[in-house]
């Protein structure tokens, strides 16, 4: 059996001391953004990038990775030609003690809310209800 070999190219991060809350919530402002987190928050494992169905472009995807590196949310190391991601749970409850859990229930609270819209609950703000004949 073969073992993938440690890849040369190093991806540049934040020391957890370089980490700034300002980075970090507007990180995770965006939906996108917010649904990788969840994700890997739920899998508790390193995920490559592949293994995310984002309803976005690739060139987005990366763009959308490279923001949630370098503000210290995720740790990417290539694997082979594989990029892996792994959240910086530790790094990000040590700075921010409760952050991440709270923004992470507030979206999954925002998810089951948006789903109930979507199935004939209340209409989403702002919007008037469509007439039904």
């Amino acid at each position: 059996m073969t073992t993938a070999l440690p890849s040369p190219r190093v991806l540049p991060h934040p020391t957890r001391d370089e980490i700034r809350l300002e980075s970090v919530l507007h990180a995770l402002s965006d939906p996108v953004r917010m649904r990788i987190v969840s994700e890997l928050a739920d899998a508790e494992a390193v995920l490559s990038c592949s293994r995310f169905d984002l309803p976005v472009s690739k060139s987005t995807t990366t763009h959308h990775f490279r923001v949630l590196r370098e503000s210290g949310v995720v740790q990417q190391v290539y694997e082979g030609t594989a990029k892996m991601n792994g959240l910086r749970r530790d790094d990000l409850d040590a700075l921010f003690p409760g952050l991440l859990d709270a923004l992470l229930t507030a979206a999954r609270h925002q998810g089951a809310r948006d789903a109930l819209r979507h199935a004939g609950g209340r209409p989403a703000v702002g919007r008037r209800p469509r007439k039904r004949w």
